[in-house]
């Protein structure tokens, strides 16, 4: 019997590999997006291939209540039995001068909903003793980012969250991992600022695919924090061997660079 896997933010980027890996892997989808054309094609795409179900949602994750909107959709279906909390995007600049309906949907994107989708998924997964669910946290999370500091401090909020949910389900058959990518080439790059279209910086960039394949392999295995990749590894740990203060300096001198 064919498993179900919903997934947001799925219509392109990490979201459509990770949907990808999932049908390929014999799960039915539900794939949530904003963007209702992709969506569409994504869906064509895997039905020419695949005789699982896909259905899709189109919903703005950044908007109140949409976590229960979902929720009252997908609670008819038999079972959820991965969760992956895919959807979001940056904003660039002081936080002074950044546009605050926009940054607030971006936390209502990266906290609220990711966190009330959890919260309404969960208990089945608990009932059940079996269940998985994957966070798209950033190696972001693991600084301050002067110049991107809700985004940094969202992707944190994801990670504390992930990790912290992790502990309680040990022993329930449910398991949370975190995923931490560095630089990621998407979409998401494009988004971030009006006057940017891809990192300056662009040494360390990582093919989506190759992400969404090691978050995909450390959730199954139930790893509590992936981060893929040997540098991004080393990257992570900066902040134990120099003060918040230069790591501080050091992240705002690379987003200076990036979106000059």
């Amino acid at each position: 019997m064919s498993k179900t896997a919903l997934v947001t933010g799925a219509a392109s980027g990490l979201g459509y590999e990770l949907a990808f890996l999932l049908i390929k892997d014999d799960y039915n989808l539900v794939l949530v997006d904003i963007d209702a054309p992709k969506l569409k094609e994504v869906k064509q795409f895997f039905n020419k291939t695949y005789k699982n179900t896909v259905t899709i949602l189109v919903k703005d994750l950044s908007q109140p209540d949409v976590a229960q909107e979902i929720y009252n959709e997908v609670k008819q279906l038999p079972v959820i039995d991965v969760l992956v909390n895919n959807a979001g995007f940056g904003l660039f600049g002081t936080f002074a001068n950044t546009d605050w309906k926009r940054e607030s949907e971006m936390l209502h994107l990266h906290v609220l909903t990711t966190t009330h989708l959890t919260k309404l998924i969960l208990p089945a997964m608990i009932s059940r003793e079996s269940g998985k669910i994957l966070n798209i946290s950033s190696l972001a999370a693991f600084q301050p980012g002067p110049m991107m500091s809700m985004y940094y401090a969202s992707k944190s909020y994801i990670l504390s969250f992930s990790e912290a949910i992790a502990n309680e389900l040990k022993g329930t058959g449910v398991t949370v991992t975190a995923l931490c990518p560095g630089p990621t080439k998407t979409l998401f790059q494009q988004t971030v600022s009006s006057n940017c279209s891809e990192n300056k910086i662009s040494f360390n960039m990582a093919c989506p695919t190759d992400v969404a394949q090691y978050g995909y392999n450390a959730m199954k295995r139930g790893k509590t924090v992936a981060i893929p990749g040997v540098f991004n590894k080393f990257l992570s740990t900066i902040p134990r061997f120099v003060t918040r203060n230069m790591a501080t300096r050091i992240v705002r001198n690379i987003q200076e660079k990036n979106r000059a």
